[in-house]
């Protein structure tokens, strides 16, 4: 008689992938070495995800979702922005597979003859819903604005994790980036009459 597969398997070898992902990035992360992270065989992994890009797109799911947390939990956007950079600070390697392999694993087309669906982000709308609340109208209604605090928080993320930005100037730096958060907020403020 076989043993009824487990349920949780796929969230054991998520957890396991994500732990060998922060260890050493894509080269560490075979299927042998993610299902003996897992304590498990490889064809269990197999049956579960058909190839390693399956897992790389399971763990960016699982980072949008994270990401889209924290945002959702934020009660401005200042502080949307300010959580952002935080969760790129404190987790440089999903933030790289967050913005370096999102193209190759859902848009590229070799991901979309593999059957890859583009994928949702639920942090993008969060932002939306923040910039609304705060200036009025429709979540769709700042676009411009919401690529601009994207674009200021992804470069100070990578500035500050590359130490581009040298770590004595990164107090500075963070300073900078709160200051050009709320300048930003205030001019598009005032564009809204409020």
């Amino acid at each position: 008689m076989s043993r009824p597969p487990d349920p949780e398997l796929e969230t054991i070898i998520l957890n396991a992938a994500q732990r060998l992902w922060k260890k050493g990035g894509t080269k560490s992360l075979t299927m042998r070495a993610v299902a003996r992270a897992a304590e498990t065989n490889t064809p269990a992994v197999y049956r579960r995800f058909r190839h390693r890009e399956d897992i790389l797109r399971g763990l960016l799911t699982r980072i949008r979702l994270e990401i889209a947390a924290l945002l959702e939990g934020a009660v401005s956007p200042e502080e949307g922005c300010e959580r952002y950079l935080d969760y790129a600070l404190s987790h440089p390697h999903e933030y790289e597979l967050y913005y370096q392999h999102e193209y190759e694993l859902f848009y590229s087309p070799r991901s979309v003859r593999a059957g890859a669906r583009p994928v949702t982000r639920p942090a993008r709308d969060a932002m939306r819903r923040k910039l609304a609340e705060k200036l009025g109208g429709a979540p769709g209604d700042h676009e411009q604005l919401l690529l601009a605090l994207w674009m200021l928080s992804h470069g100070t993320a990578m500035l500050l994790i590359a130490k581009t930005i040298l770590p004595g100037e990164a107090a500075a730096a963070r300073s900078v980036f709160t200051a050009s958060v709320a300048m930003l907020l205030r001019s598009a403020l005032e564009k809204a009459g409020k």
